[in-house]
C-alpha cells in the first residue's frame, strides 16, 4: 500500500474506490485495517445480504445494502449519511458495478454516477480517493473463471496495490464534484496500477520509467506494497 503525503482518513470521511472486481472489497478493507487502523462502513449491493452467513455477517458489522434499480436505493445514502454523522468512514463504489469485462487486465475506472457528490453535498464529508489494481488477477470473467481463479491465487500469488490519494473537498455542484472525484480516483488507480505494472497505466505517457520514478518519490518513505 501506498500513500499520498497528505493523505489521511479522518473520521466520517467518505472513501471512493475504483470497483474492477468481486475480490477488491477485500483488498482494499485488509489494507485499511492493516495499514490505516480504519474500519469504515461499506455500502454494497444488496444480492450479498442473500448469501447465507454473509448477510448477517454484515448487517452485524453495520454495512448497508444498496438495492439498485429501485425506489429503496437512495434509502443506502441516508444510512451512510447517519453512519458519517456518527464517525465512522464510509466506502462506496461510485461507478456502481463491476466492468463487464472478460479479461483480467486494468483498465481506468468508468463514469461514476451522482451518488458520491449527493452524498458529500448533504453531509459535508471529505473525500478520500482510493485506487486500487490486481485485484482482477484474482477474479474477472465468468463464474467458472472466477472460482478456478480463487482457488489458485495462493499458487500464482498476483500482485495487489493499494494507493490512499489526498482528501478533497467537493463543489456544491454534482456535475463538477462528480467530475472531480472521478479524476482523483483515476489518478489514484494508475499510480496503484503503475506499481504493478500494468500497461493501461501508462497509456498517453511518453516515457513510463520516468512516471513511475516521479510517482514513487511523491509517495511516503514508509510506504509498503500490498
Amino acid at each position: 500500500m501506498t500513500t499520498d503525503p497528505e493523505a489521511r482518513v479522518e473520521p466520517g470521511s467518505i472513501l471512493v474506490v475504483n470497483h474492477t472486481s468481486l475480490a477488491d472489497p477485500a483488498l482494499v478493507l485488509a489494507a485499511l485495517r492493516r495499514r490505516m487502523a480504519v474500519e469504515p462502513v461499506v455500502l454494497a449491493t444488496a444480492g450479498l445480504w442473500r448469501i447465507p452467513g454473509l448477510g448477517r455477517a454484515l448487517s452485524r458489522e453495520g454495512h448497508v445494502p444498496v438495492h439498485r434499480g429501485s425506489a429503496r436505493a437512495a434509502a443506502a445514502l441516508d444510512h451512510a449519511a447517519v453512519a458519517l454523522a456518527s464517525g465512522r468512514p464510509v466506502m462506496l463504489y461510485a461507478e456502481g458495478r463491476i466492468p463487464p469485462r472478460r479479461d483480467a487486465g486494468e483498465k481506468p475506472p468508468e463514469p461514476f454516477r451522482t451518488g458520491l457528490a449527493r452524498l458529500a453535498a448533504v453531509t459535508g464529508a471529505p473525500v478520500v480517493p482510493v485506487g486500487q489494481a490486481g485485484a482482477r488477477r484474482i477474479t474477472s470473467g465468468g463464474r467458472a473463471k472466477q472460482i478456478a481463479g480463487v482457488l489458485t491465487a495462493p499458487v500464482r500469488r498476483p500482485g495487489l496495490h493499494v494507493h490512499i490519494g489526498t482528501p478533497l473537498r467537493l463543489p456544491a455542484d454534482v456535475t463538477a464534484a462528480t467530475a472531480l472525484a472521478h479524476g482523483a480516483v483515476t489518478e489514484a488507480w494508475r499510480t496503484a496500477a503503475r506499481a504493478l505494472g500494468e500497461p493501461a497505466a501508462f497509456a498517453g505517457s511518453p516515457d513510463p520509467a520516468a512516471v513511475t520514478r516521479r510517482s514513487a518519490g511523491r509517495r511516503r518513505p514508509e510506504s509498503q506494497r500490498v
